[in-house]
């Protein structure tokens, strides 16, 4: 909260803003439950084929393994507004992407996660955008 002596009053962050708070904090959601099917799938908890770390063909281990540690980062980083947080969510985003898009006969085609991944980078660039006006803006009527 910043005080505004033009309007002599107290400023708030303004709606963007919160909006793209609350809008990290959904996808810091997200990134929890896709941790967490990772992590279901490496320890083996849901029978089925490939469904336990040691039945899985190696390009399985490893992108399992690798996306069961980084996307409960990821929701940490956005759930806590950090700038490292839509990072670690971009690698990730970027690694299923390669998986389910580019390497489809290795790890089947799962479009719903290519189609969710594109849409919260497209709002994620969208915000962002909206920001810097609102900076730009501030900033020109300030002088």
């Amino acid at each position: 909260m910043s005080y505004d002596p033009h309007e002599n009053r107290f400023a708030g962050p303004s709606m963007t803003t919160v909006a793209f708070e609350w809008f990290q904090r959904a996808v810091a959601l997200y990134c929890l439950l896709s941790g967490i099917y990772y992590w279901v799938r490496l320890v083996g908890f849901y029978p089925g084929s490939l469904w336990r770390f040691d039945l899985m063909p190696m390009q399985w281990q490893i992108a399992a393994a690798t996306l069961a540690v980084l996307f409960p980062v990821a929701a940490i980083g956005l759930w806590i507004l950090s700038s490292w947080g839509p990072v670690i969510w971009f690698i990730c985003a970027v690694t299923e992407a390669i998986m389910y898009g580019g390497l489809p006969e290795r790890f089947g085609r799962l479009d719903p996660v290519l189609v969710m991944h594109l849409a919260v980078a497209l709002i994620y660039v969208g915000f962002r955008f909206a920001l810097f006006l609102q900076r730009r803006r501030a900033a020109l009527t300030a002088h």
